[in-house]
């Protein structure tokens, strides 16, 4: 059977509740894993990799931000930003006593990585951007706006999962109607009203400054925080926000990264196949070795 995860809550700095899902053994003297979901993800997008990583013995937190899954919305939607996100990071991970982690950070979830490698690199001990990098492809981010926010309500989750084929079948041509509604399932919430997203429609606010004439600025230096570590990069083979351009750049900056791509997948992959598992599980294993041995008492 695999491992269920636990719930706790976890105050941000300024006391919302911040929701945590987290498997395997607290006290595992190896490093745990952090997964940090997309801009309005939540943290069942990694229960495949989680529970299979539990049930090698693997300690995994995943978080949902402000806003997101079963956390707190916040009154101020310009507070979905990623420095007040960043400290909620850091307020779980000393609540949660994950300091040092490798951490695995899908779409927004690498940036903010990459950012807290650069304010507190003592904290990361391995990272995995799962298809996302210094440079974002405009034409995906501009796809990204055209949606978040604006999906139309579905009857149920089939309906919910017809939606989201229809948006990003052609990305995912391998994903079969099962998949796509359970997609649907961590995509939408049953509540009074009938099905609701699982996070706060208002972070559309947040990209509305973001336009093809206003990208959003590289963030080279923040990646050559990793510059020490081990780094993994996935990406999807039908991305269209990480470009093998910029993954060619990534390599040359740090020539020890190891660079998968995922077919048939575009952003972000999913994480759930055997083989891809397999792979981020001896990442893992690299950085536990790759940890500087604890000075003797």
């Amino acid at each position: 059977m695999a491992p269920s995860p636990t719930s706790v809550f976890v105050s941000a700095p300024d006391g919302l509740r911040l929701h945590v899902r987290e498997w395997g053994p607290r006290l595992d003297p190896r490093l745990p894993l952090v997964c940090l979901p997309g801009l309005t993800r939540t943290a069942e997008d990694f229960d495949v990799l989680a529970a299979a990583l539990a049930a090698r013995g693997r300690r995994v937190l995943a978080l949902d931000y402000r806003g997101r899954g079963r956390s707190d919305y916040d009154s101020d939607p310009a507070r979905y930003a990623i420095p007040v996100e960043l400290a909620d990071v850091s307020a779980v991970l000393t609540v949660r006593e994950a300091r040092p982690a490798v951490f695995l950070g899908s779409s927004r979830g690498g940036l903010i990585a990459m950012v807290l490698a650069a304010q507190e690199p003592a904290a990361i001990a391995g990272a995995i951007l799962n298809d996302i990098g210094p440079v974002i492809e405009p034409k995906g981010l501009m796809r990204i706006k055209g949606y978040v926010g604006k999906l139309p309500a579905p009857r149920d989750y089939a309906d919910g999962g017809e939606i989201l084929r229809r948006l990003f079948g052609q990305q995912f041509p391998k994903v079969d109607k099962a998949g796509w509604e359970a997609a649907a399932r961590r995509a939408w919430r049953e509540d009074k009203a009938g099905l609701a997203p699982t996070y706060d429609v208002r972070i559309a606010q947040t990209l509305e400054a973001i336009g093809p004439d206003t990208p959003v600025p590289a963030l080279w230096p923040q990646f050559d925080a990793l510059a020490g570590m081990p780094v993994m990069a996935i990406r999807g083979a039908n991305s269209d926000l990480l470009s093998p351009e910029t993954v060619a750049a990534m390599r040359q900056r740090h020539p020890a990264l190891e660079a998968i791509e995922v077919p048939d997948q575009g952003h972000t992959p999913l994480l759930a196949e055997d083989d891809i598992i397999g792979r981020i599980a001896a990442f893992i294993d690299r950085c536990d070795a790759a940890r500087p041995a604890a000075p003797a008492s």
